[in-house]
């Protein structure tokens, strides 16, 4: 395996408020030791952790709370959305003075962008941040896509340091795991958690799997018996995962199902399933549902 500083599980940790949305910090330290305990580092604020809604103070207090909590036992990844750069530039340096390890950024997606735009963000960014960077590839919510050919570009900047995917596309897939592939400077992480192990088993370096804000141990687990050849165990654990998955997105939106992930959570007194506006929690009939489930 290379010898690459970013790799193994980070969970796209939910964020955690209150009823009247505030950022519920004892809760962010439940959810840190939870995670540092399974030998997994959280991805704060990406599209589990409803990015777009966090305001930039509860953002840092989110980070320091995180980087407190974490006490240097596991990395801390700083997701960074928006639209307006400098507010981006100003966020991404309170996030690292803070102590987050790495930012983590989405494209900007009020306007479609071309291929040139999507490098020129980039590399703008790379350039004015002190700290390292990794694309974040996510149709889904940002409707582009990072072309291959831009993150084989991207790759050689001396700050950006890796690639976290979601797009739902196998070819792709393989395509960004050969630019990474033999690269100890830059690294591929996968974002579609249904094909966790078969990511790692083509070279990838780590996986980034909502399910694990739930279950951390069982992927801390399919991370180490794939990285070790053990397909075997890591497609078995891939299986139980996805079913998992099953009980908090099957019908629902994505909007939806953060909240319904929440409630699993709440079973184990990590966090209340409050959401930000304009996602809202579900009735008490299907959390009800969804509890019974577990």
């Amino acid at each position: 395996m290379k010898n690459c500083n970013y790799r193994g599980v980070v969970v796209p940790m939910v964020t955690p408020v209150t009823e009247t949305g505030k950022l519920d910090t004892p809760a962010v330290e439940r959810i840190i030791e939870f995670f540092a305990a399974n030998n997994v580092a959280p991805l704060l604020m990406g599209t589990t952790g409803e990015g777009n809604s966090v305001s930039a103070a509860d953002g840092l207090l989110l980070v320091e709370t995180a980087v407190k909590a974490a006490k240097g036992r596991i990395l801390i990844y700083a997701g960074l959305t928006g639209n307006c750069f400098s507010e981006q530039l100003s966020q991404a340096e309170a996030y690292m003075k803070a102590g987050a390890d790495v930012i983590v950024a989405t494209l900007p997606s009020y306007y479609s962008l071309t291929e040139e735009q999507m490098y020129g963000y980039y590399k703008s960014l790379a350039d004015n941040i002190s700290g390292p960077l990794m694309l974040y590839n996510i149709l889904a919510t940002t409707h582009m896509t990072i072309p291959v050919d831009v993150v084989k570009r991207l790759a050689d900047h001396p700050n950006i340091v890796g690639l976290k995917d979601s797009e739902r596309d196998l070819e792709r897939m393989k395509q960004c795991i050969a630019i990474s592939k033999d690269r100890e400077d830059f690294a591929y992480f996968c974002g579609w958690a249904a094909q966790s192990a078969y990511s790692l088993s083509l070279g990838g370096d780590g996986i980034v799997p909502s399910t694990g804000n739930y279950v951390p141990e069982m992927f801390n687990q399919l991370y180490e018996a794939a990285v070790n050849g053990d397909m075997d165990t890591a497609n078995r654990l891939q299986d139980e995962t996805n079913e998992i998955a099953k009980i908090y997105q099957a019908g629902r939106t994505l909007g939806q199902s953060l909240s319904a992930l929440k409630v699993m959570m709440q079973t184990k007194g990590l966090c209340e399933p409050w959401m930000l506006m304009p996602l809202t929690r579900l009735s008490s009939d299907e959390e009800q549902a969804i509890i019974a489930k577990l």
